[in-house]
């Protein structure tokens, strides 16, 4: 889907949520409802599929969520590793389930970007770093494609 897609399918005056994939956590942001900006919301610690859709299930109702982002891991030179299929198929499984616009969104360096962050303005320890990662991962992947959809 693109962009200009994602918005016209987006009901007005809802937010939107972002995710870091992994197969161990998931990161997990949510925006403003005026879709200006991302905000680290939880990890979700990845145990069984159903307990993973029952928790998303409960923050899309609380946060009143209107669409999905989903961080796309694509290789250095733009192609799609091992990593991306994985993503696609967890979306997939997740959009039989979640009747909500998704679209996925690049997310190279995100988390290294992150971590940098909370190294050098944070100054944030090894073991903090490894609890906020995810979750601030998928916050600036939010923020990145809400500065480009404000910009549709």
């Amino acid at each position: 889907m693109e962009i200009r897609e994602f918005k016209s399918l987006l009901p007005k005056g809802k937010a939107v949520l972002g995710f870091d994939y992994g197969e161990k956590r998931l990161g997990v942001a949510v925006s403003d409802l005026l879709l200006l900006t991302a905000n680290p919301l939880t990890i979700i610690q990845r145990t069984s599929w159903d307990k993973d859709l029952a928790q998303i299930k409960k923050i899309i109702a609380e946060k009143e969520v209107g669409g999905l982002v989903f961080g796309l891991p694509l290789q250095m030179n733009g192609e799609k590793g091992e990593t991306v299929a994985k993503v696609e198929q967890f979306t997939s499984k997740l959009a039989k389930e979640i009747d909500l616009p998704y679209i996925f969104w690049d997310e190279r360096l995100s988390s290294k970007a992150v971590e940098n962050f909370l190294i050098s303005e944070v100054d944030m320890s090894r073991a903090k770093r490894k609890q906020k990662l995810d979750a601030n991962a998928a916050a600036y992947i939010l923020q990145g494609f809400l500065d480009a959809l404000a910009y549709c």
